[in-house]
């Protein structure tokens, strides 16, 4: 065939070049006609009537002058880059081809290499993924990482940082992308984005579950605290299982470790548990301080945690061991054993404060159950929330919440729930002299757990 193969140049037959008057030799001419038949039979229609039988072979091209473009924008197309790599070139500008997606499944832990690029890594267990040395993977170089079994924790070479952390842990059922800078690796923060969406996104103040009782094992000095979660305004935390937390220790992270968050217990004191937050993992934790506000809580010991909000309140008793109680709904203590705030106690016309075994720096609502006697008839006791000013006891004044005693010495008897003051108080006064018992069964203190 008059074509060469290897170039695409046709030569004609040899004999098919006539001079003037020159007798045609029909063997030559008819074999021209025939090639050029074939030629044009073999050669592609422009009005894409017939495809390729063969593979169609461009010229490499160049990003501004690419080896297949268009009539139209003919530095739009296709190009062979160095290294026999595929170029796609957009007016003259290279647009960069990415390496296909590769799937792998691992159990355990795991170093990155620089052809893992853009590798898919699904780990169905708690594992450790290694990074190998940003210089070696290089600028642009990145991975997916998918917690499908357990945290898997990512731990950049050396003292190199992903997201200019140490380490970073994604929580089981996260996935997160990491890119290499060559220097320093970085995620796409939609990790962080996703975990912390509760916080962004709503607000409010409640307590689920967390129900506080003591640690049937050690009931002096742990308390548990049942699976639950809590929110504050943007803030919010949940743990999906029961916690225990010592009052005989300062805190440590984790179940069963101290709990205070400066110093040692203490006699006759008021505990505040507080949920915490580990911010860069999202773990549950619990602190407990004798600050009734978040901002008196001392945070020392807790670097890298948020604490989200109060969820309840611990007492301890004159030996320092945490009194014994139950936690009902809605907030509700009951002691095991009630308290005997006044035991015979002298009571007047005078209105005084009286302190109760409750919560101290809070006003709470203490559960009260009094009896009285006086050598005088028709007396009565009034018990009320001291913001109420001074009252006065009695049907001519404000009435009273202990029965009225219809005969000299004798007993009456009452009950009624009663506001106290920050400082643990509520007021007493009588209609005539006479003596007084009170005991505290317990108090309600709100935290917004409304189950």
């Amino acid at each position: 065939m008059p074509r060469n193969p290897s170039t695409g140049v046709y030569s004609k037959p040899a004999g098919t070049t006539p001079s003037v008057g020159q007798v045609i030799d029909p063997v030559p001419w008819n074999a021209l006609t025939t090639d050029l038949g074939n030629e044009i039979t073999n050669s592609l229609p422009r009005d894409g009537s017939a495809p390729m039988v063969a593979p169609l072979k461009a010229a490499g091209g160049t990003v501004s002058a690419p080896g297949l473009g268009f009539a139209s924008n003919p530095q739009t197309g296709l190009y062979l880059k160095g290294g026999g790599l595929l170029g796609f070139t957009q007016n003259g500008v290279d647009a960069a081809f990415d390496k296909a997606s590769v799937y792998a499944a691992k159990s355990g832990d795991y170093t990155v290499l620089a052809s893992d690029y853009n590798a898919v890594l699904r780990f169905t267990a708690t594992a450790t993924l290694s990074l190998t040395a940003a210089a070696t993977l290089g600028a642009n170089w990145r991975i997916a990482v998918l917690a499908d079994g357990g945290d898997v924790t990512i731990d950049p070479n050396g003292a190199e940082t992903i997201d200019g952390a140490a380490t970073l842990v994604v929580k089981n059922g996260y996935s997160v992308e990491i890119i290499c800078s060559g220097a320093a690796f970085f995620t796409n923060k939609l990790f962080a984005r996703i975990a912390s969406k509760a916080d962004s996104a709503a607000v409010g103040d409640f307590v689920v579950g967390l129900i506080l009782s003591n640690n049937s094992g050690s009931p002096n000095t742990h308390i548990d605290f049942s699976a639950g979660s809590a929110r504050l305004g943007s803030s919010f935390v949940s743990n999906p299982s029961s916690i225990t937390k010592r009052i005989n220790g300062t805190f440590a992270a984790g179940t069963g470790a101290g709990g205070l968050d400066t110093g040692s217990v203490a006699a006759n004191s008021t505990y505040f548990a507080y949920a915490l937050r580990k911010d860069d993992v999202l773990t549950f934790d619990i602190v407990l301080s004798t600050s009734a506000t978040i901002a008196g809580v001392n945070t020392v010991l807790l670097t890298g945690y948020t604490i989200v909000k109060c969820i309840g309140v611990v007492l301890t008793d004159a030996s320092s061991n945490i009194r014994p109680f139950v936690l009902y709904p809605r907030d509700e203590y009951t002691f095991v054993t009630p308290a005997r705030d006044a035991v015979n106690a002298a009571i007047s016309t005078t209105s005084t404060l009286l302190a109760l075994t409750v919560p101290n720096g809070v006003k709470v609502k203490a559960k009260l159950r009094f009896e009285f006697t006086s050598t005088a008839t028709t007396n009565a006791v009034l018990i009320h929330d001291p913001a109420q000013g001074i009252l006065v006891a009695g049907i001519s004044g404000d009435g009273g919440n202990v029965g009225a005693v219809q005969v000299a010495s004798g007993f009456a008897v009452g009950t009624q729930d009663v506001w106290t003051n920050t400082s643990k108080q509520l007021r007493q006064v009588a209609g005539a002299v006479g003596n007084i018992w009170v005991w505290t069964d317990g108090f309600y203190f709100p935290c917004g757990r409304s189950a």
